[in-house]
């Protein structure tokens, strides 16, 4: 096992700029070595520059113009790069947009190998999405409870959703894409989506397309559409998929007659 100090620290800066990191993480930028970056934009970028003087941006790992570029190499690419300035002994933190370990596979890549190795290693948590939207779109998830997939994944396997539950699906951008080289979906698989959630959902139900801000100037993008509407939905990379309930919550007559409970007493 290793004696050398190296050590690393995945942290996230939230989605809106600078506003949304915590003390602890933005400390841990300051006093880093070396700073590794996955941001979403140059004015982010500009700002982790700010805070150290050593700040890598992994944005090149990905595939160029043209390229055909299996995302599996991109993300081992970014964990060997992280993992040679640990090796060397260096303090290395990476800053990643939003939350570092929600839908960020190379900040769990890179502390299991960090660790396996004896080095130190741990992530500290930050701001996602999912906390972006229910601020942004009112909804308390306590109320009714929430699920949550991957949009490939959900379409990929049997997943059951609760209709009487709030559903989210991620990555609505690529959904139906298997061979993780391409960035985008099409109409076809949107569709295909369409008709397997309206095993659940009627065609009508209202759905919502969610798009947390940036910048401190932005307002997110909380567009309500019909279900059947989904395939013809301008989307982006950081596009989330909100369904509301289409049922309401049904009593559990059989566990409440166990607890001595009416359900008139539940209101």
């Amino acid at each position: 096992m290793t004696t050398e100090k190296g050590s690393l620290v995945c942290v996230g800066t939230g989605l809106n700029l600078a506003g949304q990191i915590s003390i602890l993480s933005k400390s841990y930028i300051e006093y880093a070595d070396v700073v590794f970056s996955l941001v979403p934009d140059g004015f982010a970028q500009h700002w982790l520059e700010s805070l150290n003087q050593d700040v890598r941006s992994l944005q090149p790992y990905y595939a160029r113009e043209g390229e055909v570029k299996s995302r599996r190499d991109t993300y081992e690419q970014m964990v060997a790069a992280i993992l040679e300035q640990v090796r060397l002994g260096k303090k290395v933190v990476c800053a990643l947009y939003g939350h570092p370990g929600v839908f960020a596979c190379v900040s769990h890549f890179a502390i299991a190998r960090a660790r396996g190795e004896g080095y130190q290693a741990q992530m500290e948590p930050g701001i996602s999405a999912e906390a972006c939207l229910w601020a942004d779109v009112g909804i308390d998830p306590g109320a009714s409870g929430h699920q949550s997939f991957e949009a490939s994944q959900f379409m990929f396997y049997k997943h059951t959703p609760d209709p009487t539950t709030h559903l989210l699906l991620w990555q609505i951008g690529i959904a139906g894409e298997h061979t993780l080289t391409e960035f985008h979906t099409s109409s076809d698989r949107l569709q295909v989506l369409v008709e397997q959630l309206n095993e659940w959902y009627p065609l009508e139900h209202e759905i919502v397309l969610y798009e947390a801000p940036n910048l401190p100037t932005q307002t997110p993008r909380i567009e309500r559409i019909a279900l059947k509407q989904l395939p013809f939905a301008q989307l982006s990379a950081i596009t989330t998929l909100l369904i509301p309930p289409s049922r309401e919550l049904e009593f559990n007559h059989e566990v409440l007659a166990k607890l001595g409970i009416t359900a008139e007493e539940l209101g």
